[in-house]
C-alpha cells in the first residue's frame, strides 16, 4: 500500500448499510480499494455496491451478523474467495441497544445486546481478518470504530455502550501487541458526536444537538466526511509505524474537561480586568 492510496487492495466495511459505515466504503472505494460492504439489511448494501461498481470500482454485497462468530467467518471467506485476500478491515458496526435507559433500569438483555454486538462482534472480525493477514505473510490493517465515550465516563449515557467502547480500545491494544511483529496493525477511531442513524432520534431533540455541539471546543458536530482523513491514514501505509491507537475525531472534546466559562461570566472577566486584558479577541 502506498502513502494514502488503497490501489488493487481490499477493505471490508461492517455496518456499511447506512451512516458512518456507508461514509466509509465510498471512501474507501475512491482510494481505489475493492470494497467489500456488510451489514444485516442486504438491500441497502446491494444498492452501494452497485453505485460503487457503476463508478469504476469493484464492490461486494455480504449478509452479516457480526455478533455470530460463523456468520462472521463466512464474511471474511467471501472476501477473500471474491478478491484473493482482505487487506484492510473496518469493524464499524455498532448499536446502542440501552439508549435512554436510566443506568440502573438497563434490562440485561438490552446491556447484552449492545456487548454482543460492539465489543465480541469487533473481537470476531478481528480474529477472522487476523487469521487470513497472518497466515498468507503479508499483513493488513485493522480499524476499529470506537467511540470519545469509551474513553470518558459520561453521566447517565448508557452504560453498556460506553463499556464495550473502552473494551474495544484495549482490544485494539492488545491485538496491536500481539500482532505488530508479524505485520498486522490494530487501530482505533474514536468518533465524537456526528450524525448518523443511531444519533438522528437523540439529534432531533434541540436541547440534545445543542448539548452535544456545546461540548466540543469546535462547539459543533462533526460532519462525516471529516472522519475520512483519519480513516484512510489508518488504513493506509500512511501509518505504517503506527499501531495500538485510539484516534478521537471529535473537535476536540477530548482535549478539555467540557464546555467553557459561561458567556455571562466572561463579560464579568472582560469588563472588570483593567486594560481590557480579560476580553477574548474576537473579528471587527
Amino acid at each position: 500500500m502506498a502513502n494514502g492510496t488503497l490501489s488493487g487492495k481490499t477493505a471490508v466495511v461492517t455496518g456499511a448499510s447506512s451512516g458512518l459505515g456507508e461514509t466509509f466504503a465510498r471512501a474507501l472505494s475512491r482510494a481505489g480499494a475493492n470494497v467489500v460492504v456488510a451489514a444485516r439489511r442486504v438491500d441497502r448494501l446491494e444498492r452501494l455496491a452497485n453505485e460503487l461498481d457503476a463508478s469504476g470500482r469493484t464492490a461486494l454485497a455480504v449478509s452479516c451478523d457480526v455478533g455470530d462468530p460463523a456468520s462472521v467467518e463466512a464474511l471474511v471467506a467471501a472476501a477473500c474467495d471474491r478478491f484473493g485476500r482482505v487487506d484492510v478491515m473496518v469493524n464499524n458496526a455498532g448499536v446502542v441497544a440501552d439508549a435512554g435507559f436510566a443506568p440502573e433500569k438497563v434490562p440485561p438483555a438490552m446491556f447484552e445486546q449492545t456487548i454482543r454486538i460492539n465489543l465480541l462482534g469487533v473481537w470476531y472480525c478481528c480474529q477472522q481478518a487476523g487469521i487470513r493477514m497472518l497466515g498468507d505473510g503479508k499483513g493488513g490493517s485493522i480499524v476499529n470504530v470506537a467511540s470519545i465515550a469509551g474513553m470518558r465516563g459520561v453521566e447517565d449515557f448508557p452504560p453498556a455502550y460506553q463499556a464495550s467502547k473502552a473494551a474495544v480500545i484495549n482490544l485494539t491494544r492488545s491485538l496491536a501487541c500481539s500482532w505488530a511483529s508479524r505485520g498486522v496493525r490494530v487501530n482505533a477511531l474514536a468518533p465524537g458526536w456526528f450524525p448518523s442513524e443511531m444519533t438522528d432520534q437523540v439529534f432531533a431533540i434541540p436541547s440534545f444537538k445543542a448539548w452535544a455541539a456545546n461540548s466540543a471546543p469546535m462547539q459543533r458536530v462533526g460532519d462525516p466526511e471529516e472522519l475520512v482523513g483519519a480513516l484512510m491514514f489508518l488504513a493506509t501505509d500512511a501509518s505504517s509505524f503506527v499501531t495500538g491507537q485510539t484516534i478521537a475525531v471529535d473537535g476536540g472534546l477530548m482535549a478539555g474537561s467540557g464546555p467553557g466559562v459561561p458567556a455571562d461570566v466572561r463579560k464579568i472577566f472582560g469588563d472588570s480586568i483593567p486594560g481590557g486584558l480579560g476580553r477574548l479577541i474576537t473579528p471587527t
